[in-house]
């Protein structure tokens, strides 16, 4: 069971920060080219995971796709208050 949590972890650390690169660029150069659909879209996939997650009561999946959604609603936010400019 510790490599099965083990491979849950890392897959998870992975997955979550893949979108921190995002978030830096949306900062510096605008979100003119990601599409409110697609980070909706994206959202609600990761709200589904994380309740998927509660109803396993599968911690790796529950904190990981927590941390992705508010990863994907400040990036949702950046780029609503960055395109204003």
């Amino acid at each position: 069971m510790e490599l099965l949590a083990l491979v849950g972890g890392v897959a998870a650390v992975c997955t979550t920060c893949a979108f921190i690169p995002q978030i830096v660029k949306i900062r510096k150069q605008g979100g003119g080219d990601l599409s409110y659909p697609m980070l909706l879209l994206y959202l609600t996939g990761i709200v589904l995971w994380l309740v998927y997650g509660l109803m396993l009561r599968a911690a790796a999946v529950i904190w990981a796709n927590a941390a992705t959604a508010v990863l994907v609603a400040i990036a949702i936010a950046l780029k609503a208050s960055h395109s204003r400019r």
